[in-house]
């Protein structure tokens, strides 16, 4: 799959995305070119390659870029927890929907309908004003959220496996449910289950932003690019350039993730592949 992935350029682009994603995520943690929490006034307002700044600072001296890498940090995060938290919840409601006994399967199956309908940003606005706005807060509701849509798929792909001659001759051979699910089910999911967590990365990174841009994610003192265009708003037109480059980062990182995921579904494709 991967040699497939890397023959597609949307692969390869996304590839790219994400790891400098991973890399200026990780560098920031340890490094930055200026302190991203610093406040320098006499420094306010400096256009881009100005004295030592690449980017530019804001309206009270802080470092552009270095607040871009520390954000990229914590878009990683919220994108790959929100992931995490997506695959567990889709999962398990997956599998509840199609092995549980029949009243509880009846009742999975209305649970993910009736999650379904209720906005992934709106549950993130009722927790963060419950348990406060924080980005433990955004990466939980944005994976339920989006957890509910990958369960209705993975249950989609479940009942088609499920109807598989090798799994009716395991089950008539004996084998255990746990087993079935292990050797069977799972790895037969598995790629289409990949490529809807890569799109479940892309809608994070756009509602972690979104979140913190309303006030309802990460901490204002924490460096993040929906803070920086929520700080930026009020000077967009003095100051173009303070939004445009958490904005590109914003839709660079999400376009890898939308088109990463197109290449590994064409990659999961024997048809698509044939096709190439």
């Amino acid at each position: 799959m991967t040699r497939v992935v890397l023959r597609r350029p949307g692969g390869v682009f996304g590839l790219a995305v994400l790891g400098l994603l991973v890399v200026g995520g990780v560098v920031s943690y340890w490094w930055t070119p200026f302190d991203p929490r610093a406040a320098d006034p006499a420094r306010a307002w400096l256009p881009p390659l100005r004295e030592g700044h690449l980017l530019g600072t804001d309206r009270i001296g802080r470092d552009q870029f270095s607040q871009l890498l520390a954000g990229a940090g914590g878009t990683l995060v919220a994108a790959v927890a929100s992931a995490a938290v997506a695959a567990v919840v889709g999962v398990a409601l997956a599998l509840a929907a199609v092995l549980a006994p029949r009243p509880l399967r009846a009742s999975a199956v209305g649970l993910i309908d009736v999650l379904v309908a209720f906005p992934t940003l709106l549950l993130a606005m009722v927790l963060s004003a419950v348990y406060g706005s924080s980005l433990a807060t955004v990466v939980a509701a944005i994976g339920i959220g989006f957890g509910v849509g990958v369960a209705r798929v993975t249950r989609a792909e479940l009942l088609s496996v499920l109807g598989s001659d090798y799994v009716l001759a395991a089950r008539a051979s004996g084998a255990r449910t746990g087993r079935i699910v292990r050797r069977h089910l799972l790895p037969n999911v598995a790629p289409t289950l990949v490529v809807q967590l890569s799109l479940v990365m892309a809608l994070a990174v756009l509602a972690e932003a979104a979140l913190t841009y309303l006030g309802y994610g990460a901490s204002p003192s924490s460096p993040s690019w929906g803070g920086m265009l929520h700080e930026q708003q009020a000077h967009l037109a003095a100051r173009p350039l303070l939004v445009i480059w958490p904005g590109v980062a914003v839709a660079v990182t999400v376009l890898g993730c939308n088109l990463l995921g197109d290449a590994l579904r064409d990659a999961g494709d024997p048809r698509a592949v044939a096709a190439r």
